[in-house]
């Protein structure tokens, strides 16, 4: 692939991909777009990108433009970018968490086929060019969706490039998407947030949480680290369906309530004896 290709948000995901087309040998200009000037200071000095541009000039001179900035960022970039791509060969994708609003902004406009909704299910509970690794995506899934909606070419071509960074593709209704993810990954970072905020509540001392805190507290809290600015956005985007999922866990939550406030040591086992079918599921 020789094509320019602009990123706009060199974080995690875009400077992951920016790393990874550079390890693949891909020889064409990768155009940086960031409203943070540190941000861009940070991603030249990694060299995720040979330069940063405003949006208008960066798209003009690219045939790839990918979205990889938080969720609300790309929805209202997308109109103007199909504006600006219209009647061209160019392709626009996203890469964020959530598709139901930017799939509804993308319906209405004309120049609808030239975008594809990508999401590359893979990252970490770091975020900006600093935390832009190698091989991030590697035999992770990528979940593109609508992708009847999307011009052929247009869709090979972001197919191809996810392929490129040993991702398996998979094709979803948008709105089946954020149900999906909404159980399999927007609820992990709630419940980790709110337990770090219940610690931090009762815990006053913070030598005891250095001192105390084990391995499995650790793998729990972790994506309570995660960047508010990227997840409030993706929080609220898919509120639908994460109320749902917070009532069906919290309806769990005082199952677990119940049973040990009234000492029922048979049906405790019986809940987490259920739940220890995921572990077979996920193997």
């Amino acid at each position: 692939m020789s094509a320019n290709i602009c990123i706009t948000g060199l974080g995690l995901i875009g400077g992951s991909m920016a790393r990874n087309l550079r390890l693949n040998g891909y020889m064409g200009r990768i155009i940086g777009v960031d409203a943070n000037p540190h941000h861009c200071t940070i991603a030249m000095y990694r060299g995720l990108a040979d330069e940063f541009l405003p949006l208008e000039e960066a798209v003009e001179k690219s045939d790839i433009i990918i979205l990889c900035a938080p969720v609300d960022v790309n929805c209202r970039l997308l109109p103007g970018i199909l504006d600006m791509i219209a009647g061209t060969g160019k392709v626009v994708a996203d890469m964020g968490s959530t598709k139901s609003d930017i799939a509804a902004v993308a319906d209405r406009h004309p120049a609808r086929g030239r975008y594809v909704a990508a999401h590359p299910m893979a990252g970490t509970e770091h975020s900006g060019p600093a935390a832009a690794v190698d091989r991030l995506f590697s035999e992770k899934i990528a979940i593109i969706c609508d992708p009847e909606k999307s011009d052929d070419d247009a869709l090979e071509l972001i197919t191809a490039l996810l392929q490129s960074f040993n991702m398996k593709i998979q094709y979803m209704d948008s709105g089946e998407h954020d149900v999906h993810v909404a159980y399999v990954s927007h609820i992990s970072h709630i419940t980790s947030f709110a337990l770090a905020l219940c610690v931090l509540e009762k815990e006053k001392d913070t030598r005891n949480i250095m001192s105390l805190a084990a391995g499995g507290f650790e793998s729990t809290v972790r994506l309570s680290k995660s960047n508010a600015e990227t997840w409030a956005p993706i929080f609220a985007d898919n509120a639908g369906p994460i109320l749902e999922v917070i009532d069906t866990y919290i309806d769990k939550m005082n199952l677990f309530r119940k049973h040990i406030e009234s000492g029922d040591r048979e049906s405790l086992r019986q809940l987490m004896t259920a739940a220890n079918r995921i572990g077979k599921i996920l193997k």
